[in-house]
């Protein structure tokens, strides 16, 4: 339980950074909070799938998503990539099984690995797993009553 509350405060500190001024809170779009946490995730879950069931080494992972050996070593220990627990999420991994066998198989289009790449975010959205997130970014937001990210990904994407 100690770990969650540091990393939490840690993910605090992230969007709170005192270098990026927000004259109102109300400008943090919940992209912005996507960045900083399911990004990451998806990253995680592709590491992980590359390194436990291919077979891969983390440096030839860190090639094949053109991020450092560190970052995919931090992936696979749960260190990063971590803050939306999303690996339970059924729905999700077949996008994720799709962008990694198009990382694989080397010959795909960008707009095709990022067209399912944006799909697995919409797919985290809809769980409202990032409300909470939106909520700390601005607490004006009341996570009962707001249905932004599940108005704009309905349920049959």
């Amino acid at each position: 339980m100690t770990y969650v509350i540091i990393y939490m405060t840690y993910v605090m500190f992230i969007y709170f950074s005192t270098r990026i001024q927000y004259r109102d809170s109300h400008l943090i779009i919940p992209c912005e909070i996507a960045v900083k946490s399911v990004v990451p995730a998806i990253k995680a879950l592709m590491a992980k799938e590359l390194v436990e069931k291919h077979g891969m080494k983390q440096d030839e992972v860190a090639e094949l998503l053109e991020i450092s050996q560190s970052a995919v070593s931090k992936y696979t220990r749960k260190v990063r990539g971590y803050v939306i627990k999303i690996d339970e999420i059924d729905e999700l991994k077949p996008s994720i099984q799709k962008m990694v066998n198009l990382l694989l198989n080397g010959s795909y289009k960008r707009t095709e690995f990022l067209e399912v790449f944006c799909q697995a975010c919409i797919t985290i959205r809809k769980t409202s797993l990032m409300c909470q997130f939106c909520q700390l970014a601005d607490s004006n937001i009341k996570i009962e009553e707001c249905n932004f990210c599940k108005s704009i990904c309905p349920k049959d994407n």
